[in-house]
């Protein structure tokens, strides 16, 4: 098991920061979600792509997922094509820099929308983008985030969408919140797991969450990561520490080296 982190975690470092970070935490892998603190868009990154190129070029860390923006439950067609066209572009840049996943979004429905509606605009969109993905050797990674974020919901849209190049990301938070057990995450979405984000929380009594550092929520994420290892998990486990969103939760520099230290304590008591 290989372990990475998301720049989400650290607005405040450039990107060759976050480098030398990984390399002295420990961390295989980087997933780019932010580039100098800014979300990434197929523009920044073809204005940074030698920059980029050149950084991650030994492969110490690897650049390992584009975690991009890009949302397909839109009704309006329009909206919904612009979405398509900007994952073919991340697509396209991922396969130049032989990054193997792009992230993306189910999205949010509006109050009143059957999960049916989503389901069928999100496997549309990707049965369209994913023959280019395939030809491309880039696999296209479905969050369990948004209407999404219970892993029946991503499980449906992937029985759509057949495709290979086509999987699941399991958010640790999401399913959680949402009622969904460690085992039965695992039944909706083992055969199609190509990505995993750990990420602990709290819940509080006005009935939001509060991130939280790792083992020190009610996520299981200790028993996520067992089952994982128990199972023959083989893909990257990435710190997914939302500091961009919560300037209020701890620096990266106490969240990043404690959450990979926990983790290889979990996994050496399994030995």
């Amino acid at each position: 098991m290989k372990f990475g982190f998301s720049t989400l975690g650290c607005p405040g470092w450039t990107l060759e920061q976050t480098v030398d970070k990984a390399q002295e935490y420990g961390y295989d892998g980087i997933e780019l979600r932010l580039l100098d603190g800014e979300v990434i868009t197929p523009a920044s990154l073809r204005t940074n792509f030698n920059r980029i190129a050149n950084l991650f070029g030994s492969g110490k860390p690897e650049l390992i997922v584009l975690g991009s923006s890009v949302r397909l439950t839109a009704a309006d067609p329009a909206e919904r094509a612009k979405n398509e066209q900007d994952l073919l572009a991340f697509i396209e840049i991922a396969q130049e820099l032989k990054v193997p996943l792009v992230r993306v979004f189910g999205g949010l429905l509006p109050e009143g929308t059957p999960l049916s509606v989503g389901v069928e605009r999100v496997s549309e969109s990707l049965l369209r983008c994913a023959p280019i993905a395939e030809r491309a050797g880039v696999t296209i990674a479905l969050e369990t985030h948004d209407a999404f974020s219970a892993s029946s919901a991503v499980a449906a849209v992937l029985a759509k969408v057949k495709s290979s190049a086509v999987g699941a990301l399991w958010d640790s938070h999401h399913p959680y919140r949402m009622g969904e057990a460690v085992a039965q995450v695992w039944t909706n979405l083992a055969n199609r797991l190509v990505h995993f984000h750990v990420k602990d929380a709290q819940h509080r009594p006005d009935g939001t969450w509060q991130l939280v550092l790792l083992g020190e929520g009610e996520v299981p994420c200790r028993e996520i990561v067992r089952a994982l290892v128990m199972r023959g998990y083989h893909g990257y486990v990435v710190v997914e520490w939302e500091k961009k969103w919560h300037p209020e939760i701890e620096e990266p520099e106490v969240a990043l080296p404690q959450h990979i230290k926990l983790m290889r304590e979990w996994i050496a008591d399994l030995v």
